[in-house]
């Protein structure tokens, strides 16, 4: 019995990758969706993985604080509305989790620091809000490729902004409110049901998003002139 499921699921695994493969790449596929993207309004949504950093600018020359990035999730919705036949205008607001982890040279304090002292985690949920403009390709069958860009803002939900506490009471504090702007590219595919799109995009912080601590002198901030975010996204949007 186990050898006969067996067999089925290699036979269904091999002739749906033939179906797709001929229905996609083949020299004279079947075309899926034909009107689809020339509706004025259509929605979506997407999960992904993100890898923020953060970029630094520094007050004095000095040793650079080391960012430990970390893979975090992505999840949200996608409207598109057709502006022309190749462009058109995306709002993607979605929920983003990560975690990036700070690792301070002993050369910025004074007394030989505790382990503690010279880490800091930063938990991030963002609540991101995109509004970007689509540059589509010709269609070449049931492919589509484009290009991505535009302007963000972001919510941190984890910023600590309104905390009294700061890094001397291991609270590392931020800006709840960051703009940014966006640049990526991706990859339309038809099947017969569904518009699969995969697409990877940077994000890149316009201003500052750190919150000095209350000791002018503070380790942990009095070097650092900015603090900016730096994010990849790998989406995988579903129409």
């Amino acid at each position: 019995m186990k050898k006969t499921t067996a067999l089925l699921l290699i036979i269904f695994s091999i002739t749906v990758k033939a179906q797709f493969r001929e229905s996609i790449f083949s020299k004279n596929p079947v075309i899926h969706l034909e009107t689809w993207q020339k509706q004025t309004v259509y929605f979506g949504f997407f999960l992904g993985l993100n890898s923020y950093d953060f970029k630094f600018n520094y007050k004095t020359v000095s040793d650079a604080i080391q960012v430990q990035k970390t893979t975090g999730f992505n999840v949200g919705l996608v409207s598109d509305l057709r502006l022309q036949e190749y462009i058109n205008l995306r709002f993607e607001p979605g929920l983003y989790y990560t975690k990036r982890i700070l690792n301070y040279p002993e050369s910025y304090f004074t007394t030989t620091p505790r382990a503690s002292d010279k880490l800091r985690e930063v938990n991030s949920t963002y609540i991101h809000l995109p509004l970007l403009l689509k540059f589509s390709a010709l269609r070449t069958g049931n492919i589509r490729p484009y290009l991505l860009g535009g302007l963000s803002t972001t919510l941190n939900l984890s910023s600590n902004s309104k905390s009294k506490d700061d890094n001397l009471e291991q609270r590392f504090r931020v800006k709840a409110w960051s703009p940014n702007y966006e640049l990526g590219l991706g990859i339309d595919i038809f099947s017969e049901y569904f518009i699969f799109s995969p697409s990877i995009r940077g994000v890149f912080g316009l201003k500052d998003e750190l919150i000095r601590d209350n000791n002018p002198n503070s380790p942990w901030t009095s070097n650092i002139e900015s603090m900016k975010t730096r994010g990849l996204f790998i989406n995988f949007t579903f129409h």
